[in-house]
């Protein structure tokens, strides 16, 4: 099987050749640049030829051009929080307009990094998929994570930004699907305070700009991947969204694949664990993907870890779950995460 073929027949539940699998990382020493975005996420695929390819841009790349700071110093999982936010106060709200994303700092920049991958050989026959953060993250970034306290004080203070916010997202799909790619792995946050469920009214506007996003995305004929982030209750919130599969930062192991199956009707993402890939030894990471598939008997699963790999991951652990999966492994002078 090719791996677009693989991934297909994964979507729909029918047997593949061997079980796919996918890696994706940030690379925050060089994402504010497209070209050093582009081809560092090129070797990284090519290393360990997952069956879906994600490009990361930086979190800042979303954020720019409503005025937002990035700072330099990234996080665990090579994330980086604004030094200086957009939204400081309530009455910034109506500041964030909807952007142009094909001339937007940021956005501009993200279709420049898609350009350069352009046709290289190391992609081969793998679908490539954007990370794109969703509307909620967005407003959470712009606004140091005060969205969720502004609109409990007054729902409909933020109303006009989160449209805005949505419409700028869905154009740029239209661009990011135009030039090419294979669809989004859209990332969603679980919500804080009002925002919190699909029964406040925060809530529901959230679902709704989730849902013209990610149906952009399938109009285009685009895979619409999700990677929730939060307590097992946003698997509820995703369940209701048009998505052809899920990663949970809580799916990383055989019972949590489970209880995702509760919720889930589609392809998951997981069965490995950050943690484990970072900490531990190449034995317990080959060990931990069997687990997961025995519990799931293979069926519409791709391994995957439960987000972005940790910085400082080393390559034995990643490259011992590959060679578990029968997948192929190219070996690169230095490679190291």
């Amino acid at each position: 099987m090719t791996r677009r073929e693989r991934i297909q027949a994964a979507l729909v539940g029918e047997p593949v050749d061997r079980m796919p699998y996918v890696f994706w990382r940030r690379f925050p020493a060089v994402d504010r640049s497209p070209a050093g975005l582009a081809q560092a996420t090129l070797r990284f695929h090519d290393r360990y030829g997952s069956d879906l390819l994600v490009l990361v841009p930086s979190d800042g790349a979303a954020v720019a051009a409503w005025g937002c700071e990035e700072a330099d110093t990234p996080a665990d999982d090579g994330a980086r929080p604004c030094a200086r936010c957009a939204v400081r106060d309530a009455a910034d709200w109506p500041r964030i307009g909807a952007l142009d994303p094909s001339t937007a700092p940021g956005y501009a920049e993200t279709l420049e990094a898609i350009v350069r991958l352009g046709f290289d050989r190391r992609i081969g026959d793998a679908p490539v998929l954007l990370a794109l953060p969703s509307v909620h993250s967005v407003a959470r970034r712009l606004s140091s994570d005060r969205v969720g306290e502004d609109l409990a004080a007054d729902p409909a203070v933020g109303v006009d930004a989160l449209a805005a916010i949505a419409e700028t997202l869905a154009r740029f799909v239209e661009l990011v699907l135009g030039e090419g790619l294979g669809g989004v792995l859209y990332t969603i946050d679980a919500p804080r305070r009002a925002a919190r469920d699909a029964e406040t009214p925060a809530g529901a506007v959230l679902a709704t700009h989730d849902r013209r996003v990610l149906d952009t995305v399938r109009r285009r004929g685009g895979l619409a991947l999700v990677h929730a982030a939060g307590p097992p209750a946003i698997l509820e919130r995703v369940a209701a969204l048009p998505v052809d599969a899920v990663s949970w930062t809580g799916g990383t192991t055989a019972a949590a694949l489970g209880a995702m199956r509760g919720h889930l009707s589609g392809l998951l993402l997981g069965g490995i664990d950050r943690r484990t890939l970072r900490e531990g030894t190449p034995a317990a990471a080959a060990a931990e993907v069997h687990a997961s598939i025995d519990a799931t008997e293979g069926q519409r699963l791709v391994i995957a870890p439960g987000g972005p790999l940790l910085l400082g991951t080393p390559d034995a652990p990643v490259a011992a779950v590959v060679e578990a999966l029968g997948g192929r492994l190219r070996p690169l002078p230095g490679v190291a995460l």
